[in-house]
């Protein structure tokens, strides 16, 4: 499903779904302090309905499984689900998937008590999703929105693929991150406090062929580009990568923002 927003990538259309092999295979990278921070906030532990935006291929309740939440996840991708689905169900995993942009969730009101976002809150309408995810929410509900990127401006590594990425998609607006905490959009502040705002750096572990599928699985190759330059990019990837280590850590940084319904 082709998906064009005029805020991302001057408008360029992508599909997430055409990376939903390698979205399965290589971002999968979360370190476990990233979740254990998550179930250390209170969120998405035992005793809690939790519902998952933009899941993907069910990274956050997959890895979180563990916790004894009550996971339920959506995406927009069909192609995605389906791989969240296979990918939960290999392990034993009790995980109810669906299909659905953000904005249009059928779920009952007060059917959760957390709705978690992870690397996908800014494609949302914000004036859609605002009032529908406080009426998700049971009373005093939290939303959380959850990001981990890399820091192109304090890892060279990170910098020399983006602007590879770029040569091929001048238009990709997901480089140049620098370190910060998550601002809310002024949307939610209608419906919710924030409760809590954090950010930390973090080192995550690749080997060369890991690092080039995360990258070949970002928005700026693998949903958006043409089967020949995504060839042609992955070429010239590889043999910038033959200078370094087979195994390396690359610096990235993790946020957090807890909403509490009000």
């Amino acid at each position: 499903m082709d998906i064009k927003d005029k805020r991302i990538d001057g408008g360029k259309a992508f599909d997430w779904g055409k990376t939903s092999a390698d979205y399965a295979k290589y971002r999968d990278i979360y370190p476990e302090s990233f979740y254990e921070t998550i179930a250390q906030n209170g969120l998405c532990v035992e005793g809690q309905r939790v519902l998952d935006i933009g899941t993907g291929t069910g990274v956050l309740p997959r890895n979180m499984y563990k916790y004894g939440a009550r996971w339920t996840a959506a995406d927009i991708s069909d192609n995605q689900i389906k791989a969240a689905r296979e990918l939960s169900a290999e392990c034993g995993m009790d995980i109810s998937y669906y299909v659905s942009p953000a904005e249009k969730l059928g779920f009952a009101d007060s059917s959760f008590d957390v709705i978690t976002a992870c690397q996908c809150f800014w494609y949302f309408d914000h004036a859609q999703t605002a009032p529908l995810f406080a009426r998700l929410l049971c009373q005093g509900g939290r939303l959380a929105f959850l990001m981990m990127n890399w820091l192109p401006y304090e890892d060279k590594l990170v910098n020399s693929s983006e602007q590879l990425v770029l040569k091929y998609n001048p238009s990709w607006t997901g480089s140049g991150d620098r370190f910060k905490e998550i601002v809310p959009p002024g949307e939610y502040l209608e419906y919710f406090d924030v409760e809590k705002s954090l950010a930390f750096r973090l080192p995550v572990h690749f080997t060369r062929e890991n690092w080039n599928g995360r990258m070949k699985a970002c928005r700026g190759v693998g949903a958006s580009l043409s089967e020949e330059d995504i060839a042609r990019w992955e070429a010239e990837h590889k043999a910038m990568l033959a200078s370094w280590p087979e195994e390396f850590d690359v610096l990235h940084y993790a946020a957090m923002i807890i909403l509490k319904k009000k």
